[in-house]
């Protein structure tokens, strides 16, 4: 009896075959193709989208740079001053001490005050301290000497004067100001110790 050959089919001197699929039908996976047909294509990897990413990260500088350089815009514009401001450093001074102790006006007192300062609560504040101080004398008048210009540098000027409050029944207080003056469109006050 002749026996087959070793891991060889019988009558197939060339070893083992695979079968073909039947037409149509899609090998399973891991199976090398047949003998005589091409190999299996590749799936195709996805276009990158190189455009896409580059034009989208132009927008989003451009976005940046546009709000960044609004948002400065407006600082530096807010911090504008609006009017002219005074012709020298006194009048600014003289000014600013005329709106808070005769006049008890705020708003007046503001169009003296720089920009960097100007707090209408704050000057308001101040200008009701004044008048609360005054209601508790009879017939409070304020008045000061010249202001005089200490030190001046450039665009900054150092001010004092003293101002004085006097009453019906003669009562005198003194209070000695100091004032830091700058320029910009004009002077204004921008520190009062």
């Amino acid at each position: 009896m002749t026996q087959p050959p070793i891991g060889g089919a019988a009558g197939s001197p060339e070893g083992p075959t695979h079968p073909e699929p039947p037409a149509g039908a899609a090998p399973a996976p891991g199976t090398p193709p047949a003998p005589g047909y091409p190999p299996y294509p590749q799936p195709v990897a996805p276009k990158k989208r190189r455009g896409l990413l580059i034009a989208s990260i132009v927008l989003g500088a451009a976005i940046l740079l546009c709000g960044g350089g609004g948002t400065a815009a407006f600082l530096t514009l807010s911090q504008a001053e609006d009017g002219q401001g005074a012709k020298e450093p006194t009048v600014a001074v003289d000014g600013f001490l005329t709106a808070v102790y005769k006049d008890q006006d705020p708003r007046a007192a503001a169009t003296f005050v720089c920009s960097a300062s100007r707090d209408d609560k704050k000057i308001a504040a101040k200008v009701a301290e004044v008048r609360k101080y005054a209601g508790q004398y009879q017939n409070a008048r304020f008045r000061w000497t010249t202001p005089k210009v200490d030190n001046q540098t450039g665009d900054r000027a150092s001010v004092s004067t003293r101002v004085t409050m006097t009453t019906a029944d003669e009562k005198v207080a003194d209070q000695e100001l100091r004032f830091t003056v700058v320029r910009k469109t004009g002077w204004w006050v921008c520190e009062v110790a």
